[in-house]
């Protein structure tokens, strides 16, 4: 794809346009990577699912995108695009089932179609299966660079199950006086390694072909990742059927969002006391009536309003520190992107 000019870089429909052009890339090559073999019933027709779905392809869109900034080529960094695109799928099944979750990209979730226990076991073999990709980059990167990546993996992965670790603590142990550096802090890790820094240093060292410092991109991936978190939870509570999970379900489930600990900051000590009760009832014990009266509650105390000028103020940083680590890049598409994306987390619907 040749550079655009100033002007074409600058144009509101980049993001979108290569999202759906790195993601078409993705998609055809994953699909050499979904076994068409027995037992096809109980195992790879699940493992498909998630990935036939859809999805926005940000994340195998941020590696692409970052490699070609720094000078490769697309088909130097799709196996690694790949990899990330299957493990976030498998991880959106576990997530699915630890968060009771029913819907996913607006059809119903794994285990609610097939039942918990052979979604487990899909999400399972496709984490595995995300390790493939990156083993055959061998082939075309070397097996330095090839076993690096590996390690970065490892590293997100492990931050990864951490972050999913505190948050689902929280919420068994029923924890309540929580701040916006906790929840950031759980972001850090839960959302924003695989979300957004991850693939950002996968990109780099495609880009590169060689040892850099990679902690220089850290801060740039955690405030995209956590203006994109807020920006999800925000639209949990007020998005359209477009946004593809069941309206208020964070509420259901319980999920220490931004909006939560910030009512508990506001509340009046009745309110708090009957907040705390009924956040210490299983999902199925939480009536619906109860999650409508704590949205109402959001509103009365404008959470969501809060919410969403911590993101937007995030999603400014997130554009200054572009401006810090990318600016010695010739100009391209794929450099306009990276900056996009701090406007595009916030206004994506």
């Amino acid at each position: 794809m040749a550079d655009a000019s100033d002007a074409e870089q600058s144009l509101p429909g980049l993001v979108p346009r290569l999202l759906g052009e790195y993601g078409r890339l993705v998609r055809a090559a994953l699909a050499s990577y979904l076994p068409a073999k027995e037992p096809s019933r109980y195992l790879y027709e699940l493992v498909a699912d998630y990935p036939r779905r859809g999805g926005k392809m940000m994340r195998p869109g941020l590696c692409i995108a970052t490699a070609r900034a720094f000078g490769a080529q697309p088909r130097d960094a799709i196996r690694t695009a790949v990899s990330i695109e299957l493990l976030h799928n498998a991880l959106l099944i576990h997530d699915d089932i630890e968060d009771e979750s029913e819907q996913r990209r607006a059809q119903p979730t794994l285990h609610i179609l097939h039942g918990v226990p052979l979604a487990i076991n899909a999400g399972d073999a496709m984490t595995l299966m995300s390790l493939r990709p990156l083993i055959e980059n061998i082939e075309t990167l070397g097996s330095e660079l090839a076993m690096q990546l590996i390690r970065e993996m490892e590293r997100m992965a492990l931050e990864s199950a951490e972050g999913q670790a505190i948050e689902l603590g929280w919420r068994r142990d029923n924890v309540l006086d929580l701040t916006i550096d906790d929840y950031l802090a759980m972001v850090l890790k839960k959302t924003c390694w695989l979300a957004t820094i991850y693939p950002i240093r996968a990109g780099v060292l495609i880009g590169m072909r060689r040892n850099v410092d990679l902690d220089q991109f850290l801060r740039f991936g955690f405030l995209l990742g956590a203006a994109f978190q807020i920006q999800d939870d925000v639209l949990n509570l007020v998005g359209d059927h477009t946004y593809g999970k069941e309206r208020n379900g964070d509420l259901s489930e319980g999920k220490r969002t931004l909006m939560l600990i910030r009512l508990f900051e506001c509340t009046l000590a009745e309110e708090r006391r009957r907040l705390g009760s009924i956040l210490s009832l299983r999902r199925e014990e939480r009536s619906p009536e109860e999650v409508c009266w704590m949205r109402t509650l959001m509103d009365k105390y404008e959470c969501i309003d809060y919410a969403r000028k911590i993101a937007n103020g995030l999603a400014g940083a997130a554009d200054y520190e572009h401006s810090m680590v990318f600016s010695h890049l010739p100009d391209s598409p794929d450099k306009q992107f990276l900056k996009d994306m701090s406007r595009w987390v916030i206004e994506r619907a």
